[in-house]
């Protein structure tokens, strides 16, 4: 079996999402947003398939590298075509990213499931069919009834525990929120929710990325106060002995890295760095699946969690197979948008959750994401 066409599609679909100028997610007017589809298929047929941002998956990507590695080359050759398009990054000029490398590793597995009639995350080695989810917030806003005050994140939480999550991660407020960041707001809406939700609930802080040392300790030693399970990305990431200094300082468990470039290698040196306490890898994030299970292990062997960053088919899988990662995160949230609502270009969602607040996994063969082709094409704008 040989590769025979790398593919990109990229249509429309109706969205309530809109992006503000730092690139935080927010509820907006219908509109409609454009997403590109990676189709690779073999010469018998077969065909794996993943969503990605149209700029990452652009024409130039696919000609100049993509096509260069894959075409005519046997598609379960998984590792060795990842590592063969890790090595061009190095010339790429910043072109050939991380999610775009995802995008290619999603395709493949996808591609190796559909042929092999299996759901990835039993290709792989299933470690359980259904994951614990928790409502992961969008950042906090200024929109009346939405995310803009410490008690409306308090009200919103109660929901998301009526709807069966047992476990809630805050993003607070970030600029351009007038008043972003504060520290005693971020503060503020984590004890509104702590009381409202009681001691039972699992809570998380993922607030803004840039506070000083001395700010994120002092939120980090009121979220000790409040008992909650994480700390993550409160500094820049950038500079890991910022994160080894709060680690020394705080009993709460730091997660991290999220947002950090380096893939696996990075996240080693935090580990023998102690710069976390729970490493963290999604699979846009890092290049793929194969390289998230690479941190995951990596993990697992100094006897850390890893969990998974990031909402999808393909983090759902890998939260299926690693028996380290204690949650799936299911968002972004808001109390104006509703997350179970199946989006246009799918015909199911790909992480429905039961009222116990698990997400089941899908048993078709591949990623398990019914995609809906025939929007898809009434909506192309164009192929490449």
């Amino acid at each position: 079996m040989k590769i025979e066409t790398v593919r990109g599609t990229e249509f429309t679909y109706p969205s309530r999402r809109s992006t503000d100028s730092a690139g935080h997610s927010h509820p907006g007017p219908l509109t409609q947003a454009r997403m590109a589809l990676l189709t690779i298929t073999t010469d018998e047929g077969h065909s794996g398939h993943a969503f990605a941002p149209c700029e990452v998956i652009r024409p130039h990507v696919l000609d100049a590298f993509v096509r260069k590695v894959l075409l005519g080359r046997d598609p379960f050759d998984r590792e060795k075509l990842w590592a063969e398009l890790e090595h061009w990054q190095r010339g790429s000029a910043g072109q050939l990213t991380d999610r775009a490398l995802a995008a290619v590793d999603q395709a493949l597995w996808d591609l190796a499931g559909r042929a092999l009639g299996l759901p990835v995350y039993k290709l792989i080695g299933a470690w359980r069919d259904k994951v614990p989810a928790y409502g992961s917030t969008m950042c906090g806003d200024e929109l009346p009834g939405g995310l803009s005050t410490p008690e409306e994140y308090a009200d919103f939480a109660l929901k998301l525990v009526a709807r069966g999550y047992k476990a809630i991660k805050l993003h607070t407020w970030m600029p351009p929120v007038k008043f972003a960041p504060d520290v005693d707001m971020d503060i503020r809406a984590c004890a509104a929710v702590r009381e409202a939700v009681g001691p039972s609930i699992a809570l998380m802080l993922d607030g803004y990325h840039n506070y000083s040392r001395t700010d994120a300790l002092r939120i980090g030693r009121a979220l000790e106060r409040l008992e909650f399970t994480w700390f993550e990305e409160m500094m820049n990431e950038q500079s890991m002995a910022s994160y080894v200094w709060l680690s020394e300082q705080l009993d709460i468990p730091v997660l991290g890295p999220e947002s950090l470039s380096g893939k696996h290698y990075s996240r080693a040196d935090w580990v023998k760095a102690g710069a976390s306490d729970i490493l963290r890898a999604g699979v846009p994030g890092v290049g793929g699946i194969t390289p998230t299970l690479k941190v995951a292990h990596l993990a697992e062997a100094f006897g850390m969690n890893c969990e998974v960053h990031g909402n999808g088919a393909a983090n759902l899988a890998v939260c299926a197979v690693v028996r380290n990662c204690r949650w799936y995160e299911r968002g972004l949230l808001h109390p104006f948008l509703d997350y179970d609502e199946v989006p246009a270009y799918l015909n199911r969602l790909a992480d429905p959750m039961d009222e116990h607040g698990y997400v089941h996994l899908a048993q078709a063969p591949g990623l398990g994401e019914d995609i809906n082709f025939e929007h898809i094409e009434a909506h192309t704008l164009r192929q490449y």
